[in-house]
């Protein structure tokens, strides 16, 4: 049995099925914006491993801080400890945030950065003598992970969870931002959010969104003043604001977080994927003093969580060397120039009759098909022309690595091209 044919019968991999898996493809290298495949192709990278891999593969300033910390020690608990890695990590993320988001919590995941900002928010609000404050409020079409808190606030209708609605705390949502990036803003838009705090701010501890990209629930980029709009109303109803920035956060829409396209700050935000570059999972979730003390102010004394990975000294050495280089800035000429080809070459892509709709933002490029579709089908030729795209339902996006050349976010782009025009010929 050679080693597709292993992974076909035995590995179970995201949102596939076991019966009737969809194809996989064995990466026996990968360098720069490029992933080897054991078949021999070589294939550009148009998802950044999930919005992860912001600097490419095999990044030497990663590499050698993967490799010097393993020398010293990879982990150790970060129950009555702590590393100068973590440390190192905690300052440049209070320096890089939103001004007030002073206190970090390193987590392992993007999901458990989510389930970790719930529980703040939640566990703040009872040690505040307010535990009927127990909602939270979302816009619809938010995707947090697959969690189940994460769950719970993810879109109930058009969400990946339906399955699991009897299981999931129940909270409000409101319907999505429909003024669209860079449209007039309508303030109307807002409007189902003030209805929903006036009648149910007393029990609704914080609102969490994802900042203007709304990601894995439609990749739907919506104007920045509904963010700005949410965060007034969250002072003027006694409301937290969860930003979800685990997508958006350094550098992939244009701003080092996407909330600064607000120019707002929340009481809590969620960090995740690009964090490390791609290279180790890791998360945090950042809070305000405010937050933090409040959590603390009465029984247990103490927040209730604590993963056994939490502060793991190799993906914080690993993660301080990436934010290293974002910090030297080129990422926004990258992302820049990113954003200017797409915009010139995906968007003529909605010529095609069977295309609703092209957006970008930033190192973001969505096609929206009118219809679903066929994953394997249209994957085959996106392979075919040295391309490497894992579209789902109706939305064929990419989010590349920022050092991504032009001749390489070209084939990316002329992959989507030729696979539309050979499947979906008008």
């Amino acid at each position: 049995m050679n080693n597709i044919d292993f992974d076909k019968r035995h590995i179970w991999h995201p949102y596939t099925s076991a019966t009737h898996p969809l194809p996989c493809y064995e990466v026996i290298g990968a360098s720069g914006v490029n992933l080897t495949l054991a078949s021999g192709e070589e294939i550009v990278d148009g998802m950044s491993s999930w919005w992860a891999a912001v600097h490419g593969y095999n990044h030497p300033r990663l590499n050698d801080a993967a490799h010097k910390q393993v020398d010293a020690f990879s982990h150790v608990m970060f129950g009555g400890l702590t590393h100068q890695p973590a440390i190192d990590l905690s300052k440049k993320l209070i320096d890089m945030t939103p001004d007030g988001l002073n206190r970090v919590f390193l987590a392992d995941s993007g999901s458990v950065s989510v389930e970790v900002g719930i529980k703040m928010a939640l566990q703040y609000w009872a040690c505040q003598g307010r535990s009927q404050k127990s909602k939270l409020l979302a816009p619809r079409f938010g995707y947090h992970g697959d969690t189940f808190a994460a769950m719970s606030v993810c879109d109930p209708v058009n969400g990946m969870h339906s399955l699991f609605q009897k299981t999931l705390v129940e909270h409000f949502f409101a319907p999505a931002p429909q003024t669209r990036f860079g449209q007039k803003w309508n303030p109307d838009d807002v409007l189902p959010v003030r209805e929903i705090l006036e009648q149910h701010h007393h029990e609704i501890a914080a609102i969490i969104m994802e900042p203007v990209v709304q990601g894995a629930g439609g990749m739907r980029l919506y104007h920045p003043e509904y963010v700005k709009a949410c965060r007034k109303l969250c002072d003027e109803f006694n409301v937290l604001l969860i930003c979800d920035e685990i997508a958006t956060g350094f550098g992939r829409t244009g701003k080092l977080f996407a909330s600064e396209h607000a120019d707002i700050s929340p009481d809590i935000m969620c960090l995740g994927k690009a964090l490390t570059g791609g290279y180790l999972t890791m998360a945090a979730t950042l809070c305000t003093d405010e937050v933090a003390e409040g959590i603390c102010a009465s029984e247990p004394g103490v927040f209730m969580h604590g993963p056994t990975y939490m502060g793991n000294p190799l993906a914080c050495a690993v993660a301080n060397a990436s934010l290293e280089i974002i910090l030297e800035g080129h990422w926004k000429e990258q992302v820049s120039a990113i954003e200017h080809q797409l915009i010139d070459t995906l968007l003529p892509l909605s010529r095609y009759s069977s295309v609703a709709d092209t957006r970008v933002l930033g190192a973001i490029g969505v096609v929206e098909m009118k219809q679903a579709v066929n994953v394997a089908e249209i994957q085959a030729l996106f392979i075919e022309k040295g391309a490497w795209i894992r579209p789902f339902g109706k939305l064929i996006y990419i989010m590349p690595p920022y050092l991504i050349t032009s001749d390489e976010l070209a084939t990316l782009v002329q992959a989507i091209d030729f696979a539309i025009g050979r499947l979906y010929p008008d």
